[in-house]
């Protein structure tokens, strides 16, 4: 599963002359959803949606808080677009679910949103239709996701995501204090390692 995650100021949907649904601050979604996706991709993406980190805090110090730390709004959008694979100049759209598989998967989507979150702040489009999504981007804030692929082992997705955990945590330190860190990891380094290996010694796999 894709995202396309952005900070917003206000974000509409508009279907010919109707407006379908309309939010103030807080983030519009375009989510597009793959053959491949499971339950794993909703509860992965529903987590990360509304966990990002991209308002600020009652100090005004960025990347602070959720969307759901503010209580604030988020517009989701399906968005089949995002699993086009061009082939020359062409979009080609065969990774994208199909929609009689893809409306009840992406309803799920909504519905996960809306029991992690408060219902009433949780809104969308009209799956299917031709819309026209007016978004006032903030910032310009915007975020791209995708679901992670590979392993079903419990034991290997549970470390996957303590690993990613661990490098958002690292991420969200001052400089100094990753430098700090990032000293510490050298002096672990084994002595017999090669100058020109040095650079590949870390403490988690490379994805």
């Amino acid at each position: 599963m894709k995202a396309i995650i952005q900070r917003v100021t206000k974000a509409s949907v508009t279907v010919g002359e109707a407006q379908i649904s309309s939010i103030g601050r807080g983030l519009c979604v375009l989510l597009g959803i793959s053959v491949e996706d499971t339950q794993k991709d909703v509860d992965y993406m529903v987590r990360k949606i509304l966990n990002l980190r991209v308002f600020e805090d009652e100090n005004g110090r960025a990347w602070s808080h959720s969307v759901m730390d503010r209580e604030l709004e988020v517009l989701c959008v399906s968005q089949f677009t995002l699993q086009c694979i061009l082939k020359g100049n062409k979009p080609d759209f065969h990774s994208a679910m199909p929609a009689e598989l893809a409306q009840p998967f992406y309803n799920n989507i909504l519905e996960q949103l809306r029991q992690a979150y408060k219902p009433e702040l949780i809104k969308d489009g009209q799956f299917g239709a031709y819309m026209q999504v007016h978004i006032q981007n903030d910032g310009p804030v915007t975020i791209q996701l995708e679901s992670p692929r590979g392993t079903t082992d419990p034991r290997q997705l549970f470390k996957q995501e303590k690993q990613q955990q661990r490098r958002e945590k690292t991420r969200s330190k001052g400089p100094s204090e990753a430098g700090r860190e990032k000293g510490t990891s050298h002096t672990k380094a084994d002595p017999s390692a090669s100058i020109g290996a040095e650079g590949d010694i870390s403490s988690e796999p490379q994805q």
